[in-house]
C-alpha cells in the first residue's frame, strides 16, 4: 500500500488502512524505513519522560530499542480519527537478552501533515513481565491484551 494514497483527511477506511500501513512499516524493524513515516521536524511524547524533536532523533531511539528488544511485534488497532488525527491503541512483546519477554501496551494519538507524514505523536505505554508461555499464540491474538 502506498503511502500517498492514505492522505488527509481521513474517513474510517483510509484511517484504518493508515494504521494497518503503519504497523506494517514498524514490524519489518527498520529504524530508517519507520523514521520516514514522520516528518523532518516531528514532535514525540511520551508518558516515559521520551520528548523528540525530529526524524534523526525517532530513527536513533529505534536503532537503540531494537539492539535490546529482540522478536519486536507491533500491532495497532483502531480506536478513532478525526479529518487529520488518528487515535489507535497498541501491544508489542519482545524479550531482552537474558531471555525475559515483556509486553508494552498503551494508546497513540498520530497527527498527520497534508503530505501524509506523521507530525506529532502522543503516547502513553505501560510494560509488564510476562513469561514466555504467557506470549500470544497468533498476532491475532494481541487484540485481547
Amino acid at each position: 500500500m502506498d503511502n500517498k494514497l492514505l492522505l488527509p483527511p481521513f474517513n474510517l477506511d483510509t484511517a484504518k488502512q493508515k494504521i494497518q500501513f503503519i504497523e506494517d512499516i514498524w514490524n519489518r524493524k527498520d529504524p530508517t524505513e519507520v523514521s520516514n513515516i514522520y516528518s523532518i521536524d516531528c514532535e514525540w511524547y511520551t508518558n516515559e519522560s521520551i520528548s523528540l524533536s525530529s526524524r534523526k532523533e525517532v530513527q536513533k531511539l529505534l536503532e537503540d530499542k531494537w539492539k535490546k528488544q529482540l522478536d519486536f511485534e507491533v500491532t495497532k488497532k483502531y480506536l478513532a480519527h478525526t479529518d487529520n488525527s488518528i487515535a489507535l491503541k497498541f501491544d508489542y512483546d519482545y524479550r531482552m537478552e537474558d531471555e525475559q519477554w515483556y509486553c508494552s501496551y498503551g494508546n497513540e494519538i498520530l497527527e498527520f501533515n497534508e503530505s501524509g507524514l506523521v507530525e506529532k505523536s502522543i503516547i502513553r505505554i505501560y510494560h509488564s513481565i510476562i513469561k514466555d508461555s504467557e506470549r500470544p499464540i497468533s498476532p491475532s491474538l494481541h487484540e485481547f491484551l
